[in-house]
């Protein structure tokens, strides 16, 4: 029974904790924006070692650029 008296004032700060944040991750925008960064981990980030190749090869061979070479191929 003495336990009592120190578990409820415990559990009832932590709740109240737990609150105080949840409320300060709103007020903060945290729950704003939900879709994006689901989406974005679709998306793949250009590789520096291949936009590197790509542009010496646009060095390399001038007269055989178009507008396609800017543009990554698919990842297979």
């Amino acid at each position: 029974m003495p336990a009592l008296y120190i578990m409820i004032p415990a559990a009832l700060l932590i709740v109240a904790i737990c609150i105080f944040i949840f409320f300060w991750a709103v007020d903060s925008g945290q729950y704003d924006d939900l879709d994006s960064p689901a989406h974005s981990i679709l998306f793949d980030d250009q590789d520096p070692q291949h936009t590197a190749a790509v542009e010496e090869a646009k060095n390399l061979h001038p007269e055989s650029t178009t507008d396609t070479d800017s543009k990554s191929p698919p990842h297979a």
